[in-house]
């Protein structure tokens, strides 16, 4: 099949479980590709000369590469050039927004459908670790040199990984009891298998990685005490975990909760599992607030947990939605009614204390506001109110101050971020920050960037220390 090209116009179908199944189960959606769909797929790439996809791609994976060898049947080739940028490719391959970096600056994709990059990621990634085959390694020689790693999410894993191949002795200090940041707490189950999370970890282990659970920096122990015991910098990398509220009345009432705890009690708790106790919200009918990628897997994850009503209320219209494509349509395919053009206003509750109701105001758009999109401006008596029991706030979130606030002479916004320069350095010397905790609630894709280029800087500067 190599050596030819594939002019289809649309992506080779990714397999998936039928929507009336998988919505009352937590087994993963996409099945994924076969050898021969991968090879299928991989014909139709163009091999550019320019490889915009990869300016596309926040860690520079060579696209056009790995497709090739995969258009070959040379799937460990593959896998070695997608991890040779790439600290964790089976996890990219199901959860990055491709339609918005690689895909979307695609030739392919200027008529028809862009190369199903993020399909043939998770293919080699997926097909090495069913085959066994962990990779090459280049030798690593210990430099001496001890960097400390905040939280174990998407960018404090990829900091590590680069960090440990370039010799460091790399800690990574995890609040919770696994690491994984969101790809464990955060994203469901149906969309990312924790095991291949906790195998991707197992991975940067191997380079000798060594991860310190249910270490929670800022109270345990300080930045500057990390600093004091011996390492030469940190990257903080603890995530955006504190959930926003409406601020509405009734938000005290049982049955309302964040998206955050949400997810975390059925995610990294195991809710969805009966063999495990945790207390879970158990309700009749949800409505989800909010229209990104998390309001999808909260409104998902209900339907899943018994809900026989789940809604999306989202104050904008569907065009306006930041969700990818591609959750929104496995929503409505598992039967999530959307309420769009639609902003609570109360939550209702009964004589218990009980949620019994969300009292919304229909929205119209406006002009454009400070994002670009059409501000949306309540329309004067058009209230209604929904019937029902839990509602779950999914309108973003922010940086917990614990460290910020325990960390002399670093710097934050007036969101509570923290503010780096372009090398990801903080005004703090030899602190280093990336992911969420610099920009706020974003995609995991950029957490792992920002990891990687504060890897890079941390090296130059150690490097230059030592000299």
């Amino acid at each position: 099949m190599a050596g030819k090209f594939n002019m289809a116009l649309e992506k080779v179908p990714m397999p998936e479980r039928d929507p009336k199944e998988r919505a009352r189960c937590f087994e993963e959606v996409a099945i994924g590709y076969t050898p021969e769909q991968a090879q299928e797929e991989a014909t139709r790439c163009l091999h550019c000369k320019a490889k915009p996809c990869v300016s596309g791609c926040p860690v520079g994976v060579p696209i056009p590469e790995f497709i090739a060898a995969v258009a070959e049947g040379n799937f460990f080739r593959a896998y070695d050039i997608v991890r040779s940028t790439n600290s964790l490719p089976a996890v990219c391959g199901r959860v990055c927004p491709q339609e918005n970096q690689c895909e979307g600056k695609c030739v392919r994709g200027k008529k028809g459908e862009p190369v199903g990059i993020g399909r043939l990621e998770r293919f080699v990634a997926d097909y090495a670790r069913e085959h066994g085959y962990v990779g090459k390694q280049a030798p690593i020689t210990p430099n001496g040199k001890r960097v400390a790693v905040v939280g174990g999410g998407p960018a404090g894993l990829t900091c590590a990984g680069e960090l440990a191949r370039l010799g460091y002795q790399v800690t990574v200090f995890e609040a919770f009891h696994v690491a994984g940041g969101v790809l464990m707490y955060g994203i469901p189950e149906f969309r990312l298998p924790k095991t291949i999370v906790q195998q991707e970890i197992h991975s940067l282990e191997e380079l000798g990685v060594e991860i310190q659970p249910d270490m929670v920096i800022g109270k345990i122990l300080s930045i500057d005490e990390l600093m004091e015991s011996g390492y030469d910098a940190v990257f903080i990398g603890s995530g955006a975990g504190l959930p926003r509220f409406m601020n509405i009345p009734g938000e005290a009432l049982v049955g309302v909760c964040s998206a955050n705890e949400y997810l975390t009690r059925i995610n990294l708790m195991h809710g969805y599992d009966e063999h495990y106790a945790t207390p879970v919200i158990q309700s009749k009918s949800v409505a989800v607030v909010g229209g990104g990628n998390v309001a999808m897997d909260a409104a998902r994850s209900a339907l899943r947990m018994g809900a026989e009503h789940v809604y999306i209320v989202y104050r904008r219209s569907e065009a306006e939605m930041p969700a990818r494509l591609e959750e929104v349509h496995h929503a409505k395919e598992e039967g999530v009614e959307f309420r769009n053009l639609c902003n609570p206003v109360e939550v209702l509750g009964d004589e218990n204390g009980r949620v019994n109701g969300l009292k919304c105001i229909r929205m119209e758009l406006g002009e454009p506001d400070e994002s670009g999109r059409r501000r949306p401006i309540e329309v004067p008596g058009s209230e209604f109110v929904l019937d029902v029991d839990t509602v779950i706030m999914a309108i973003g979130t922010s940086p917990n101050p614990l460290i910020s606030s325990t960390t002399k002479d670093m710097e934050t916004n007036r969101w509570g971020c923290l503010v780096v320069n372009e090398e990801m350095a903080t005004t703090k010397s030899h602190v280093y920050a990336g992911g969420d905790a610099v920009t706020g609630a974003a995609t995991v894709i950029l957490a792992m960037g920002a990891g990687k280029t504060a890897a890079a800087s941390i090296d130059r500067v150690l490097r230059g220390d030592a000299e």
